[in-house]
């Protein structure tokens, strides 16, 4: 969607630092709340104070490409009493992640909507333009990464919460490697020539995009 950089990229990814950040890492802890489970509280993470939430090369690596992570939110599904299930609870959970990320990038895109519908009139130049885009195109990257189904993104949580037993506790044997997972899809696949989260995003994230200025 954006190509370069500029202040107002800048701009739109701080929008992201303090508001998609928090927000996205807040869900997680209110649902696992809602459903019973005391971590979340018990651990200071029911705020939206993004000083609660926010992990310094996350961060950082979001100001400088785009791309980045915040403090990962730690829940208890066996403390989730109000559902039966432990990984029906711990999906709720992970799914509110990129669900607030989603609804952040519907709720920016509504002031583009308007203009380009002609109900406001353009104002700012292109600069707020610019500055809704980049937190939209930020705010679409982290949805989208963190519904790939390998652990320990959200989607690898997810996907146990509704597939069939075996595969759940497949899901679930890969957690104490979730790290070393990561680093191998992220960095080296791609350079092995298999590029799985650059395959994966992309439809997902055209798919987004365009249902977002499509309505």
């Amino acid at each position: 969607m954006l190509s370069g950089f500029s202040l107002d990229i800048f701009l739109g990814r701080l929008l992201v630092i303090f508001l998609g950040i928090p927000i996205h890492e807040w869900a997680h802890c209110w649902v696992a709340s809602l459903l019973g489970d005391e971590t979340p509280g018990m651990e200071g993470r029911l705020t939206l104070n993004p000083f609660a939430h926010l992990d310094l090369m996350g961060t950082l690596m979001i100001l400088m490409t785009g791309f980045g992570w915040g403090k990962a939110a730690r829940v208890n599904p066996y403390g989730m009493r109000r559902v039966r299930n432990p990984r029906t609870g711990m999906a709720l959970s992970a799914l509110a992640g990129p669900m607030s990320n989603i609804i952040q990038a519907m709720i920016l895109a509504i002031p583009i909507r308007l203009i380009m519908k002609g109900w406001l009139p353009f104002w700012g130049e292109m600069r707020m333009w610019e500055i809704l885009l980049a937190a939209i195109s930020v705010n679409i990257g982290l949805a989208t990464f963190n519904l790939l189904p390998f652990p320990p993104l959200d989607g690898s949580r997810i996907l146990a919460g509704i597939a069939p037993g075996p595969i759940a506790n497949f899901l679930e044997s890969l957690e104490p490697y979730a790290g070393m997972i990561l680093m191998a899809i992220l960095f080296i696949l791609p350079q092995m020539g298999l590029d799985l989260v650059g395959s994966m995003i992309g439809p997902m994230q055209e798919f987004l995009v365009d249902a977002l200025f499509l309505w």
